[in-house]
Order: structure tokens, then sequence, then C-alpha cells
């Protein structure tokens, strides 16, 4: 079952993320499941809104490619809030792709 998921890590700063999204390269090599992702910053840090095609493939995905990097290349300490939630539906405007 689709997933659509929050993250907040204050913890995380934009240099933080640059360097994940360098390292891990889930543009170039879209981890299996991921749909959609989505990410800003404001004045609680850092945010995600994701829709996956299981909880079980973003856990993968987390496990093995992210928390390495996060966790053990960059030291980051803390843990993110993560909320999950069955989808419901999904809609893309016709004439939007690609990453921006």
């Amino acid at each position: 079952m689709a997933i659509a998921l929050r993250i907040d890590w204050p913890e995380v700063t934009p240099e933080v993320y640059e360097a994940a999204r360098d390292r891990v390269r889930w543009e170039e090599d879209v981890p299996d499941g991921l749909l959609t992702h989505a990410s800003w910053f404001d004045d609680g840090g850092f945010h995600v809104f994701d829709i996956w095609e299981s909880e079980g493939q973003f856990a993968q995905f987390i496990a093995g490619r992210i928390e390495p990097v996060l966790k053990g290349e960059l030291g980051l300490q803390s843990d993110p809030t993560v909320t999950t939630s069955p989808l419901h539906r999904r809609f893309v405007a016709p004439g939007v792709s690609g990453a921006a």
C-alpha cells in the first residue's frame, strides 16, 4: 500500500542536506518505491514530504542508504520525527516533471 510521509528533523541544515544528496545520489539512483520527494527548511528546521509505494521500501532506503551517510559519515546525533499515513490519492498536474 502506498504511503504519504512527513519527516521533521531540526538538526539537518541546508549544508547537511546537500552533502547527503551528493553522497547518496537519490536523484540519479532513485530508490525502489520512491514516487515523490519534496523538502524545505523553516524556523523548525528540515522537513520532507514523500510518497512511497510501501513503508517497507522507505525503511529499506533509510537503513541502507540514508543512515550510513547521515549518522555515519556526517555524524548526526538526533533522530527525525517520521509520520506516515496510507495514501488516499495522488495527483500530479499535467506538464509537471523533473526536479526543481
